[in-house]
């Protein structure tokens, strides 16, 4: 049976900018096939079982060449295999994909062309540079300039093409800056012409050098500026200053990896992206519920006696789902509860009221100590005490209240458990510089990231954590960060999602004044 090979457009290099069919083909796919310009994010979308082949790219070196990449196609398609052929910007767009689909088609193999957001249009806007304006641009012109210095001044047309458009976009041309400017120039644009360089454009590396083209290769050279990049030529280069938007975004230049686990990194991860950083999704660990039947039997005990309880103690989001989860299941009517109902912080609060439960009570300080201290000013004696929480949760509230003469009741109703997915990809961006934050949220993620980072064979986990920046929840999270010999630079005041994010903006803000 043949398979079936996809070429799809991985958009200019913002993991988000790819299309909702791009990511649904990529998710399905047993194979795939990507470039050099393709987000790493991106690659943590493939399944576990999908075989990745890196075909990158870079001036004077390619990693496979294009007659061995159409083979693969051919070869993999012909396994029976879906193969996802995964190109930056639109694979029909100076990316050759013509030619391979040309070469499915000659061997007969189905095939289908997903586009791409490409980088013509994306890389200039999210520079603040619009490809046409009414008042500055009606047309615009778009040439590969990736050709060698004779082929560029013999195969152009520089005479039409110095007219041709208000707006001159040359894709890959960086190395030949000096070539396009002179000839340019020479066929009749201004010499004040503003230009504009842009390097990976839309990625949090993004960098835009702005000149003329009389004076950009100069500046371009003094700034070391390297491909990949776009060359913008024409008056709407003047509107970035006004319409500048990506780069004053709080985040904007950051790559940030979230550890929380799968269910909970969106959260997180929105919240990054929605403030012009990149989020990469690395998830530690798991959650399930418990099933050996001892703990069963302990957390089934408490549920038949819920009428008992004077207090209800809520330390976690998933401590409340887990719990009503064993509930459900047991078929008990939560009509049982009687006592009052406390949380450690509004998150967990909020998960109460989806049970149509409210929380009387949150502490100021959102954990345990803060808990234990508002519950002790609360209960009366005699006063019995639930709390529903996680296998490795810390002891200190039921002691506490014990210590004090309570009856505190502490049920494990879910489990914490290691998972890393993708780690080679990981260590990889660590080691090549990029990521810029690594972001925990609890105590147990810190553990189990140093630990996935040992199981792939880092001698010195710490060490290569350390390149980054290391942000944490809170001061729990903190300790354990620094148990394991990580330097924290950024804690949040308080132990939610919302306040780690507005510690990470107030970093930036700190580092770029």
């Amino acid at each position: 049976m043949r398979g079936k090979v996809y070429l799809v457009g991985a958009g200019p290099g913002d993991p988000q900018l790819i299309t909702l069919k791009a990511l649904e083909v990529l998710r399905q796919a047993d194979v795939v096939i990507y470039d050099r310009l393709v987000s790493p994010n991106l690659l943590l979308q493939v399944k576990e079982s999908a075989e990745r082949i890196y075909a990158g790219k870079k001036k004077n070196k390619h990693t496979l060449k294009q007659e061995e990449i159409n083979q693969l196609l051919v070869d993999h398609a012909l396994q029976g295999k879906v193969v996802v052929r995964l190109k930056g910007g639109d694979p029909m767009v100076f990316g050759r994909g013509g030619e391979e689909a040309e070469v499915l088609a000659e061997h007969g193999i189905d095939y289908e062309i997903v586009p791409g957001i490409s980088s013509i249009y994306a890389v200039p806007a999210y520079a603040g540079i619009p490809v046409t304006h009414r008042d500055y641009a009606s047309s615009f012109y778009v040439v590969t300039g990736h050709e060698s210095p004779e082929k560029l001044k013999s195969a152009i047309h520089w005479e039409f093409l110095a007219h041709a458009a208000d707006t001159l976009i040359f894709l890959m041309g960086v190395s030949r800056l000096d070539v396009i400017c002179e000839q340019l120039m020479r066929h009749g644009r201004s010499p004040d012409t503003p230009v504009a360089l842009i390097r990976w454009g839309t990625r949090a590396e993004q960098r835009t050098l702005i000149g003329t083209l009389g004076d950009i290769v100069q500046r371009a050279r003094e700034a070391k500026f390297l491909p990949p990049a776009i060359i913008v030529v024409g008056d709407v280069v003047r509107l970035r200053d006004k319409l500048l938007w990506a780069e004053k975004r709080p985040l904007f230049g950051k790559r940030i990896l979230v550890t929380r686990s799968r269910t909970q990194a969106s959260e997180l991860a929105k919240r990054i992206e929605e403030l012009g950083g990149e989020a990469v999704t690395f998830p530690v660990l798991q959650f399930a519920p418990i099933r050996d039947e001892a703990r069963l039997q302990v957390l089934d005990e408490a549920i038949a006696s819920l009428a008992a309880y004077d207090w209800l103690v809520f330390t976690s989001v998933n401590g409340v789902e887990y719990f009503f989860r064993r509930v459900r299941e047991k078929r008990q009517d939560i009509r049982q509860i009687r006592g009052r109902i406390a949380a450690v912080g509004p998150r967990t609060a909020e998960a109460l009221l989806g049970y149509g439960l409210v929380a009387e009570e949150l502490p100021d300080l959102y954990q345990a100590e803060g808990l234990a201290e508002l519950l002790l000013q609360k209960l009366q004696p005699g006063e019995r005490v639930l709390i529903p929480r996680s296998s490795i949760a810390r002891d200190y509230l039921p002691e506490t209240l014990r210590a004090a003469g309570y009856e505190a009741d502490a049920v494990d109703v879910y489990d914490n458990l290691p998972m890393a997915s993708h780690t080679d990809w990981i260590v990889d961006m660590l080691r090549m510089g990029d990521l810029h934050v690594i972001t925990f949220a609890s105590s147990s993620s810190v553990h189990y990231f140093i630990e996935a980072l040992r199981q792939h064979g880092v001698k010195d986990p710490s060490e290569l954590a350390n390149r980054c920046q290391i942000a944490c929840i809170g001061p729990l999270t903190e300790a354990a960060a620094k148990e394991h010999g990580l330097h924290v630079s950024v804690t949040a005041r308080e132990a939610t999602i919302e306040s780690l994010v507005v510690a990470l903006c107030e970093w930036q803000e700190d580092r770029l004044e």
